[in-house]
C-alpha cells in the first residue's frame, strides 16, 4: 500500500462544514481539495480549489470528481452507492461503496450490528401504520420511529409515548420504511471515534459525553468524565466495529449508557463528526487533520487530549434575533474560540458554527463555552 503525499489532490463527497474543515486541515498538510455537493453555496466552495455542483446520485459528475482526484473521501452519508463505486473505479474511495451501504440505512445498520454481535437497543422495523403500532406494543408503549434513510439533526424521526400517537409519528415520516426503537432509560450519551487507514493502523480518540435537546447535539465535552472500564469497552467495541466494516478514513459510533449500565451502539457515522470538533483545540491530532491522514494511508496523528475541551452547538436562531451575535462578548472569556461554518443562509435549526473552550477540567471546559454562549446571545437567566 502506498502513501498518497502531499502535493496530491484529496476529494471530497459533499461540501458541509465538515467537508470545510477537513479542508483547512488538508491544507495545511499540503494536499490540493476538490468538492463535490448540489449547493452552489456550500460551506466548503470558498476554501477548496474545485467545487462541483451536482447532486449526490450524479453518477457523471462523481467520475469528474475522481479524475481530479488521487483520493476520495466523504463527508456526508447519503450519497448513492452508484456513484462511490464510479468513484472506487477510477481512484480509492475511502471508506468504500460497502461501508456507505451499510451505513446509511438505518434498518440496514442496526440488522448488520445485530447480526455481528454488537450490542444494540430493542427495535423492530416497520413499513405500515399497523407495523409500527405492532412494533410499539411490543417494544412497551414508548419509542421513538426513525426513517430508515436521511434525517439528522432530530428530522426524520418521532417520539411515540402512547399507541394513540403512532398515526401522526407515522403521517409525519411520510409513510417510508421505519425504525422503531424502544425508548430506554438513559443515563449517559457518549461517543468515539477511531481512525483506521489501509494498512489496517487503528487508533482511537478518548469518548466524548454528549448532550442533546430536540434530537440536535447542544454540547460535547472531551475526555468524557466515565469510568475507565466504560471508556475502555466502548473504544474496543468501536474498534471492533470498524475493523468487521473494513472501514479505512473515521469512523464514530455514538452510544447510550442506560441507567442499569448497559452500553448501546444507538448509531454510526463513517465520517467526521460534530462531538469531536473538540478535538481541533484539545487534542494533539484533529480528526480533520486524522481522516486525511488515514484516507492518504499517512502515520496516523497522536490522539492524546493535551487539554481538557467542550463545545457548544451555534443554531441559526441565533442569527434571527434583533441583534446579531456578539462574537466578541463570547471571545472576552480565556480558552474561547469561535468556529463558524460560512453558510450564507440562517435557518431555525441549521448548525451555523460552534464555541470552544479549553480548561484544566472537562467540567470547567463546559462551564466556560456555555458562559460564552450566553454572552454571545445577551443572556441574562
Amino acid at each position: 500500500m502506498r502513501a498518497i503525499l502531499p502535493g496530491s489532490t484529496l476529494g471530497i463527497l459533499g461540501g458541509g462544514q465538515l467537508g470545510r474543515m477537513t479542508a483547512m486541515a488538508a491544507r495545511s498538510l499540503g494536499y490540493h481539495l476538490a468538492a463535490l455537493d448540489p449547493d452552489p453555496s456550500c460551506a466548503a466552495r470558498f476554501v477548496v480549489e474545485s467545487c462541483i455542483t451536482a447532486g449526490f446520485d450524479d453518477v457523471p459528475a462523481a467520475r469528474e470528481l475522481a479524475r481530479q482526484s488521487q483520493v476520495v473521501t466523504v463527508e456526508i452519508e447519503k450519497i448513492s452507492v452508484d456513484a462511490l463505486r464510479a468513484v472506487q473505479q477510477l481512484v480509492p474511495m475511502r471508506p468504500g461503496p460497502e461501508v456507505l451501504f451499510t451505513i446509511q440505512d438505518r434498518a440496514r445498520q442496526k440488522d448488520w450490528l445485530a447480526a455481528h454481535g454488537f450490542p444494540v437497543g430493542p427495535y423492530r422495523k416497520a413499513a405500515s401504520e399497523a407495523a409500527v403500532l405492532a412494533a410499539v406494543r411490543a417494544l412497551g408503549g414508548k419509542a421513538y420511529v426513525k426513517s430508515t434513510r436521511g434525517g439528522y439533526d432530530g428530522r426524520g424521526q418521532a417520539v411515540v409515548r402512547a399507541e394513540a400517537d403512532v398515526p401522526a409519528a407515522w403521517a409525519s415520516l411520510g409513510g417510508g420504511p421505519v425504525v422503531v426503537e424502544q425508548a430506554l432509560a438513559l443515563r449517559q450519551e457518549l461517543s468515539v471515534l477511531v481512525a483506521r487507514r489501509p494498512s489496517g493502523e487503528a487508533r482511537t480518540y478518548a469518548p466524548a459525553l454528549n448532550h442533546h435537546v430536540q434530537g440536535i447535539l447542544e454540547w460535547s465535552v472531551l475526555p468524557g468524565p466515565f469510568p475507565a472500564g466504560l471508556s475502555r469497552a466502548a473504544e474496543e467495541t468501536t474498534t471492533a466495529i470498524a475493523v468487521a466494516l473494513g472501514v479505512e478514513g473515521l469512523l464514530v459510533a455514538e452510544f447510550f449508557c442506560t441507567e442499569d449500565g448497559q452500553l448501546l451502539v444507538n448509531e454510526l457515522a463513517p465520517r467526521p463528526h460534530n462531538t469531536f470538533h473538540t478535538t481541533e483545540v484539545a487534542c494533539a491530532t484533529s480528526q480533520f487533520e486524522q481522516v486525511t491522514r488515514a484516507v492518504c494511508d499517512l502515520p496516523l496523528g497522536s490522539t492524546e487530549v493535551l487539554a481538557p475541551a467542550a463545545i457548544v452547538n451555534l443554531l441559526g436562531d441565533l442569527w434571527l434575533k434583533p441583534e446579531p451575535p456578539h462574537f466578541d462578548a463570547a471571545l472576552s472569556i480565556p480558552g474561547v474560540t469561535v468556529h463558524l461554518y460560512g453558510k450564507r443562509q440562517a435557518r431555525p435549526g441549521r448548525k451555523m458554527g460552534h464555541l470552544s473552550a479549553i480548561a484544566s477540567t472537562p467540567e470547567e471546559a463546559l462551564r466556560k463555552v456555555q458562559e460564552a454562549r450566553r454572552r454571545l446571545g445577551r443572556e441574562t437567566t
